[in-house]
């Protein structure tokens, strides 16, 4: 293993966690107004209703693959009975229905608003940067997804998730990284640079998500007595 991809995997995430706390600290003290999507319903709403949804539910169950898979042991899924064959296979099918429902959403927002003159017009040149590497970052996700199927003798849980969970250890295991093929490093590199970039653009949002709105009372709603004349 070279010294540059020792850097890569035991520096760079550490720098990427910096960037990405640093700049969300800086975001919310110098440009608390400008947390935030920037809606563009007004303009258009019909490819949005579609696009949106189908962007994030996609999403959901991508990051939720990826906890899965990056954050539980393999033992640990060995232990509760799921076989190395189930759970590879749950993960194509789930992983490939997921990544294709978030590429296509993205697709559709990207289409809306290059072709909506006013929602076009307030892209900035972060979230122009910001859509080139969150797509490549979805094409090597699908792609890692459907080739770990068909690569004998690698299996990422025995790479990368060591890798990732000595991350939050403070022990990344670089040499397991090493030995990860190139579509998986490839996905990691796009994945850091994504969050480097994350509190530059409008993906900071993601930090506002109404979770709260979950667990709200309900709101009641009474009629007034109508009053007789």
């Amino acid at each position: 293993m070279s010294w540059g991809e020792t850097a890569v995997w035991i520096v760079g995430p550490y720098l990427t966690l910096l960037l990405l706390v640093g700049g969300l600290i800086w975001r919310y003290r110098y440009d608390r107004f400008g947390w935030t999507t920037r809606s563009s319903q007004l303009y258009e709403s019909r490819l949005l209703r579609v696009g949106s949804p189908l962007f994030h539910f996609g999403l959901l169950f991508v990051i939720l693959g990826h906890v899965v898979g990056l954050l539980i042991p393999e033992s640990w899924t060995e232990a509760v009975g799921i076989s190395d064959r189930l759970y590879h296979l749950n993960a194509l099918v789930v992983g490939a229905i997921a990544g294709f429902c978030t590429l296509a959403g993205i697709a559709l927002l990207i289409y809306r608003r290059r072709r909506t003159g006013p929602v076009f017009l307030s892209t900035t040149k972060n979230d122009k940067t910001m859509y080139v590497v969150l797509v490549a970052a979805i094409v090597a996700g699908l792609f890692t997804t459907v080739a770990s199927q068909f690569e004998h003798g690698h299996d990422y849980r025995q790479t990368v998730s060591p890798w990732f969970r000595g991350v939050f250890a403070l022990q990344p295991d670089a040499a397991a990284m090493s030995l990860a093929s190139w579509p998986f490093k490839l996905h990691a590199l796009i994945g850091m640079l994504l969050f480097a970039l994350f509190p530059f653009t409008r993906l900071v949002h993601a930090f506002s998500a109404p979770i709260g709105y979950l667990f709200r009372p309900y709101i009641v709603y009474r009629s007034r007595d109508r009053m007789d004349l």
